[in-house]
């Protein structure tokens, strides 16, 4: 999923990874961040635990607009991106809920750059360095993973049941996620 945002001239790639292999995490992420070009940025995600390309975009748009308006709490702009994801304020608690482990197959992965070109050599440089597969469907809310985000989230049955339409549990839990990004920005 490619999606432009015209105001601040950036495009914003957000795709699935199946069937990664991560030995070092630490490594791999080194790796990835020195590979990337200096207009793009990076982040990575348990994909277990994000709630579809929605959720990993809100939280990204929201951390462009922390450091347009120097509310931004860390200073790096992917780490930014973790913070508002996991609707958190603490780097090591936001990584704990939603970044990646040695044991993690299933991987959301976002890039921001200026343009088409930028992006794609930087995920063709990042799957240089993962033997996985890329696959959108890993993004998507299944039984086990909707368990586990209102677990990860603190998204209780009352709530989800107050902004079901139509039996409609995803859009629900969506936005309950989505909402719970959008609050970080005004805690500040």
């Amino acid at each position: 999923m490619l999606k432009t945002i015209k105001e601040f001239k950036k495009q914003i790639l957000v795709t699935g990874l199946r069937n990664a292999k991560i030995n070092d995490v630490d490594e791999f992420l080194k790796k990835i961040n020195e590979d990337k070009t200096s207009e793009a940025e990076i982040q990575v995600f348990n994909a277990k635990r994000i709630a579809t390309w929605q959720h990993m975009y809100f939280a990204a748009l929201n951390a462009i607009y922390a450091f347009k308006n120097k509310k931004n709490i860390s200073n790096s702009l992917a780490m930014e991106i973790m913070l508002y994801a996991s609707a958190q304020h603490q780097i090591r608690k936001a990584t704990e809920i939603l970044g990646i482990k040695p044991d993690s197959t299933e991987i959301a992965l976002l890039i921001i750059g200026e343009n088409t070109e930028t992006i794609n050599q930087t995920l063709a440089g990042i799957m240089t360095h993962i033997q996985a597969k890329r696959d959108e469907t890993v993004l998507e809310l299944s039984d086990d993973k909707r368990t586990e985000i209102l677990q990860v989230f603190g998204i209780s049955d009352v709530e989800i049941r107050t902004r079901m339409k139509s039996n409609e549990l995803n859009e629900a839990l969506i936005s309950c996620v989505i909402e719970r990004v959008a609050l970080l920005a005004t805690e500040h």
